[in-house]
């Protein structure tokens, strides 16, 4: 079985969904659009955030099979399944609710996605490290001329920060303790540090760097997804000033 996360809708704000959840009996039924969902062409039921009618909000299980549930397949640049997932009255099962509840399992999602851009990122340096000292002009190695190697050390601080940051945020969840700020500035990391890093990547191997044969294209391409997916650098810096300012003076 293949559980998949469904958090994006068009206004882009994971923890305050469009999507409606009204009572029907003992049950619930969904009715709003996903997009964006990872494995959503493929997956067999959705995890998803709703709004209750009252003001309160919860994380939703949707079976694939469900009446009432429609998917639409999308073309993106990487080619993985992703999929929209219009909602019609769809019966769902409450898993959780209230905004702590969503909240958690926010964080979790982005924390793990950070991990995975940290291992992106890294591999998109040790290729660009590889390249650019093979890479010869004027009969040396590109990688002995100053400004690649400020570059490529410039790079080689933002994968550092991405995966410190990373586990910092992936730590205090494992020990259960709050980690809502640190799991933002690990996305800013990403989403900001990430894309310096493939810009340099792309940018110290020429065209080589283009070259679909070559393998850079493709981190170069997740990177991009994983800028924006669960809210990019402007969502991070707002969610963090809200921390800041809601702390005690």
């Amino acid at each position: 079985m293949i559980l998949t996360a469904a958090w994006h809708e068009d206004l882009g704000e994971p923890l305050l969904p469009t999507t409606i959840a009204s009572r029907n009996g003992d049950g619930w039924e969904l009715t709003g659009t996903k997009i964006c969902v990872p494995a959503g062409a493929i997956a067999d039921a959705f995890l998803m955030p709703a709004a209750i009618e009252g003001g309160s909000v919860g994380l939703f299980l949707v079976r694939r099979t469900a009446e009432g549930v429609g998917i639409e397949p999308l073309e993106t640049t990487l080619g993985d399944p992703q999929a929209a997932i219009l909602l019609a009255l769809a019966p769902a099962e409450l898993v959780a609710e209230g905004y702590e509840s969503l909240q958690w399992a926010y964080d979790r999602a982005v924390a793990t996605q950070c991990a995975v851009a940290s291992g992106v990122f890294a591999e998109a340096l040790r290729l660009t490290a590889e390249y650019t000292k093979e890479r010869k002009q004027f009969d040396v190695p590109i990688a002995s001329f100053q400004a690649v190697a400020h570059r490529a050390a410039d790079a080689f601080v933002d994968t550092e920060a991405i995966r410190l940051t990373s586990k910092q945020a992936l730590w205090r969840l494992s020990v259960d303790m709050e980690a809502s700020a640190e799991v933002a500035v690990a996305k800013y990391w990403v989403s900001f540090g990430g894309q310096r890093v493939v810009h340099t990547a792309q940018h110290l191997h020429g065209g080589v760097g283009v070259d679909r044969d070559y393998p850079l294209h493709r981190y170069f391409l997740m990177a991009k997804e994983l800028e924006l997916q669960l809210g990019g650098t402007t969502r991070q810096l707002l969610a963090l000033g809200q921390i800041i300012a809601n702390e005690a003076v």
